[in-house]
């Protein structure tokens, strides 16, 4: 049988993505949703949520739930409800961050902007990761997770609170795909490039630096996604950073900030 007819099995698997109102975090949900694994949409805009479960294949494996992961009683609220709605989470994807405001420079950017791009990206990213494997473990059940993180967590991007958490984004995953492989839980990043989706607004010039010649959008990122998630296609497959990001990386396109001198 063709590897790639089948690349999950809806019967026993399951996901939990966060993010999955807009962009990147909607385009997979919507394409495990497309292969008949039922999903959880997690955000923080229900109206997001609503009009992506709404737009989903089938509806009914589109199961919405709104919350601030900025809030660790939100995070366990989203492992109970989840866990209520689907029973086993074999999958994790984690997709939330929130919205970056160029302004926010070194010297700019606030207390409260920083712990609350740290708290979604890192703090909510480990602890539902963890909690998921858990659950996991204890079931002697395989799974996997995947984070995306940035091709700034190598590369200035003038945001220090959200390079800085991408940064150690990535390094979580290499820690996890670590301590989690003995269980069979796999665990990879994605790496976007300059996506014209949700927290990030490209401008449009920015593709004379990307050698493939346009800017990305998140359904590039949708199937590579899920065939990194799929322990069928990706089994062998664990503590992986996948760049796709149409060979922006190879370039070196961000000036220093403008500051008020």
């Amino acid at each position: 049988m063709p590897i790639f007819t089948s690349p999950f099995d809806p019967a026993t698997e399951t996901a939990l993505v966060t993010g999955a109102g807009n962009g990147i975090g909607r385009a997979i949900a919507l394409a495990l949703v497309g292969e008949g694994v039922r999903t959880v949409f997690a955000d923080i805009k229900p109206e997001t949520v609503e009009a992506a479960t709404k737009s989903a294949a089938n509806p009914d494996l589109a199961i919405p739930w709104t919350g601030d992961l900025a809030q660790r009683s939100e995070c366990d609220r989203l492992l109970a409800d989840s866990r209520a709605a689907l029973g086993l989470i074999t999958h994790f994807v984690h997709s939330a961050a929130p919205p970056r405001r160029e302004a926010d420079h070194a010297l700019a950017v606030t207390d409260d902007t920083w712990e609350q791009m740290r708290s979604v990206n890192l703090d909510a990213g480990f602890h539902l990761g963890r909690e998921i494997s858990r659950a996991l473990i204890a079931a002697k059940a395989p799974g996997s997770m995947l984070y995306l993180t940035s091709l700034h967590a190598q590369t200035p991007r003038n945001l220090p609170h959200y390079s800085t958490s991408k940064a150690a984004l990535a390094m979580l995953v290499k820690e996890f795909a670590k301590t989690l492989g003995r269980y069979k839980i796999r665990v990879n990043a994605l790496v976007p490039g300059a996506i014209a989706a949700g927290g990030f607004v490209a401008d449009p010039a920015l593709a004379r630096h990307i050698p493939l010649g346009r800017l990305g959008n998140a359904d590039d990122l949708a199937p590579l996604a899920l065939a990194v998630l799929s322990n069928r296609i990706s089994g062998y497959v664990t503590g992986a950073s996948i760049v796709i990001d149409g060979g922006l990386a190879l370039t070196n396109w961000f000036d220093p900030p403008q500051l008020d001198d």
